[in-house]
């Protein structure tokens, strides 16, 4: 899994700054602790209206909370309140605006599981126990389900006929496992997953040693009446014919990236995350010159 070693990577995705913990001089951890407690906390807070389980309350931003055992030991889960709080479109944000607003998102770091992710806690509740089930570990099955493949290219076409200087349409077919949207759910532990995955860009490999195409969409259908135009949003113009490559082709490489957010809702909190998956296609095509013929 992707989770331990894109865990920055995956914070930046999801809209949300993680809060450094640097060690100290001494090699000790620098992250602060409230008197001679032994549960790591973010931010010591000493406004008892933050405690969990208290209805109405507010939690300070930075606010750290715990569902692990009473004995002092290491906290199953932490979860600690963002300051600055998800943009809007955070879907955590989205769950909590659907809800009423009154809470805030959290980050959540499960050191047993090694999970980090963002969840939405309405005020005054109680911070949601870890799941017996990984949900990232639920998602990641809902995916494999779907059965993604690389894009199904319709143009360039294999048995076209291209010219040198020439614009060239290039687009893909859409279908729920070449392009999405696709969706599954995956349950175990008690909990439900609904994962959602569509492709959000498309980058082109010419095979001619030129740099990739990037297209934000499916590309956009050649009709005859356009004429010699270029495509509005994916196109490309070969500058040297295939002569002298392999098979006197050229090998186009297609990559699409696969944007997959997934959501488990469930007890006070709603968890979620996001990451992005690629598939690859190739196929070749011919480019040729154009041929004058004298009067």
């Amino acid at each position: 899994m992707l989770r331990h070693a894109a865990a920055a990577t995956a914070a930046t995705v999801l809209g949300i700054g993680l809060a450094s913990q640097a060690p100290a001089a001494d090699g000790s951890s620098a992250t602060p602790r409230c008197g001679n407690s032994h549960i790591l906390v973010t931010v010591c807070a000493s406004d008892q209206t933050s405690r969990p389980g208290r209805t109405g309350t507010h939690r300070g931003a930075g606010t750290a909370i715990h569902n692990g055992d009473a004995s002092g030991g290491a906290p199953k889960c932490t979860y600690t309140r963002l300051d600055p709080q998800p943009p809007a479109n955070n879907l955590a944000m989205q769950e909590g605006k659907r809800r009423g607003g009154t809470g805030a998102v959290y980050q959540v770091m499960c050191p047993a599981t090694g999970r980090i992710g963002v969840v939405w806690i309405p005020d005054g509740a109680q911070a949601p126990a870890q799941p017996a089930v990984d949900p990232e570990t639920l998602a990641r099955q809902a995916v494999d389900s779907m059965k993604l493949v690389g894009p199904d290219i319709a143009s360039p076409r294999p048995a076209g006929h291209y010219v040198v200087g020439m614009p060239m349409w290039m687009w893909v077919n859409q279908g729920p496992t070449t392009y999405g949207p696709a969706t599954a759910t995956a349950t175990a532990g008690g909990i439900t997953v609904t994962a959602t995955a569509e492709v959000s860009s498309v980058s082109w490999q010419m095979g001619d040693g030129g740099p990739p195409v990037v297209c934000h969409g499916p590309g956009t259908r050649y009709q005859p009446s356009m004429g010699l135009a270029d495509s509005p949003d994916c196109g490309y113009r070969y500058a040297r014919t295939s002569a002298g490559r392999p098979g006197h082709r050229y090998t186009v490489t297609a990559t699409s990236t696969w944007t997959i957010t997934w959501q488990v809702q469930g007890g006070a909190g709603v968890d979620n995350g996001q990451w992005t998956e690629t598939r690859t296609t190739t196929q070749t095509t011919a480019i040729g010159e154009a041929q004058a013929v004298n009067s």
